[in-house]
């Protein structure tokens, strides 16, 4: 046994960051969570502060080694997972030169995005880079917001680096990403694993803010002495460069080999699939990411609101249930709404659930789409409003893998992770609309940091490979489908597909003031 035998990885998320304590067998010993906000100073502005991710990254390190009892100097290295698309301004000495800055989600650059696309043709962009997000949620494009609308600070900014970057500069002092997250920057070649010069050009942007590229297991660094202090760690602690979330989480979730598929179920959600080469259509088009993998990708189709939507229902239309969960006389909402939804018949007694509260994907007909209950009737019940709920996020779901399979994607079983994997209940639907086994292990909620710390674990040399991952994931259940539901299930989704074109066309009027 090593004196420095454990890892600790973090998963930095939209609502907030985890830190997890695995051993050198990337096994869980405990976790910490911090949450924070997104601000929304406008429809297209989605905004978080940098600072607060790293006090994030410091309070739940001290936390976690109180929790654990831990010894500090049993910890060998430092790894994070962090949310996309991040465009954080420093200056020449790492100092953050914007107390807030756009997330992912931020749509403020569409403008930006055109004016590229007048230089650059736009399918010749996706097929090259994989990003088949809306174009202007794309670093490139945020990063030209900044220098059309606050070029003091453009001028004043030495690079941008992303959400796990910048963290990663305040624990090591240096500026710099790796492939995977780079891979989101608008102007990375998936095949040549580089920018793409002529890219960078058409953007206008000067090339050197754009940070240097390391593989993901790659060492930046040990922790400077003020930011040991800050965690309460020594400063021979290594910190590893890490991933984009969706790399981080493709291998926690056991995808270290061609063709292997997983499906998150979080706030937002998505089903991918691991390859050696890009998955890319130019008509259906998902999105994909440099693996952490070396000379890997994984390739995604998703929507943007499935737990945070569960969640809305929850807030919005089940408050008494949240009111007895903080009372304890119930242990989770959730549960007893799943409980609930179990009363309602398949197809929730004709009443559809539409999921798109955050807008539309890129597979459906309309960025605009709206959400919503169709078919409501004054028979309906609290049962199945919570059923249609469930059942629709799981139709649009299967409408993401149906658009991933005609991609040339085959698949037959999903491994479940993300917070909705929690509930039997969901993973038997899942089960039965899909027409497939769902696999729940003991990773859970945990894969985005199980990958970090993978990588920290291969890359100061404890593994040899990713081969323990498989071992690190205890199976807990699975799900078969039944065919006589499967059945059932499908004339619900045809009709949820229908009800989603209608939407499209709806949302399309409502953006322009009907």
């Amino acid at each position: 046994m090593h004196n420095t035998d454990k890892i600790i990885a973090y998963d930095l998320g939209t609502g907030g960051i985890k830190a997890s304590l695995f051993d050198l067998d990337g096994h869980s010993l405990g976790d910490t969570f911090s949450q924070y906000d997104v601000v929304y100073t406008g429809s297209d502005f989605h905004e978080q502060s940098p600072d607060v991710w790293f006090e994030g990254i410091c309070s739940t390190t001290k936390l976690l080694l109180e929790k654990s009892g831990a010894n500090p100097k049993s910890i060998a290295a430092l790894s994070i997972s962090g949310h996309s698309l991040g465009v954080v301004p420093v200056d020449k000495d790492g100092r953050l030169l914007r107390s807030m800055t756009p997330i992912w989600s931020d749509t403020r650059a569409k403008q930006q995005a055109a004016a590229f696309f007048e230089k650059i043709p736009y399918r010749e962009w996706y097929l090259k880079t994989g990003n088949g997000f809306p174009a202007e949620c794309y670093s490139i494009f945020k990063i030209m917001w900044y220098r059309d609308n606050e070029p003091e600070l453009y001028n004043n900014t030495h690079m941008t680096i992303g959400s796990k970057d910048y963290c990663n500069l305040r624990l090591t002092g240096r500026m710099c990403t790796d492939h995977s997250y780079a891979s989101g920057s608008g102007v990375y070649d998936l095949k040549k694993r580089c920018y793409d010069e002529e890219y960078i050009k058409a953007s206008g942007i000067r090339r050197e803010l754009l940070p240097e590229l390391l593989n993901s297991h790659d060492v930046v660094g040990s922790l400077t002495p003020e930011a040991a202090a800050q965690l309460g760690l020594p400063t021979d602690v290594k910190v590893v460069a890490g991933g984009v979330d969706n790399s981080c989480m493709a291998l926690g979730a056991r995808g270290i080999e061609n063709g292997r598929a997983y499906i998150s179920l979080g706030s937002s959600s998505w089903i991918a699939v691991i390859s050696d080469t890009p998955l890319v259509d130019d008509e259906k088009k998902p999105f994909v990411f440099a693996h952490v993998i070396n000379g890997m990708y994984t390739s995604a189709t998703s929507i943007f609101a499935a737990g945070s939507s569960f969640r809305w229902v929850r807030d919005t239309l089940f408050p008494d249930l949240m009111q007895k969960e903080q009372c304890g006389e119930i242990e989770d909402a959730y549960v007893a709404m799943n409980e609930l939804a179990a009363l309602s018949p398949i197809g929730a007694n004709n009443l559809q659930f539409n999921p798109s509260l955050a807008g539309g994907a890129m597979i459906e007909q309309s960025k605009s789409i709206v959400g919503g209950y169709i078919g409501l009737q004054l028979s309906h019940t609290r049962n199945d409003i919570v059923r249609a709920s469930l059942e629709g996020i799981t139709y649009n779901l299967w409408y993401a893998m149906t658009v991933l399979q005609s991609c040339g994607v085959s698949i037959d079983e999903l491994l479940m992770v993300g917070g909705g994997a929690k509930s039997p209940f969901w993973r038997q639907m899942f089960a039965d609309i899909f027409d497939m086994s769902m696999v729940k292990t003991c990773v859970d909620q945990n894969a985005a940091s199980l990958g970090a710390a993978a990588l920290a674990a291969y890359g100061l040399g404890y593994w040899k490979d990713y081969t323990p991952i498989d071992k690190a994931h205890e199976l807990r259940s699975i799900e078969k489908p039944d065919a006589a539901k499967t059945e059932q299930y499908r004339r619900h989704y045809e009709l949820s597909r229908h009800i989603a074109g209608w939407l499209c066309k709806t949302g399309d009027k409502i953006s322009k003031g009907w």
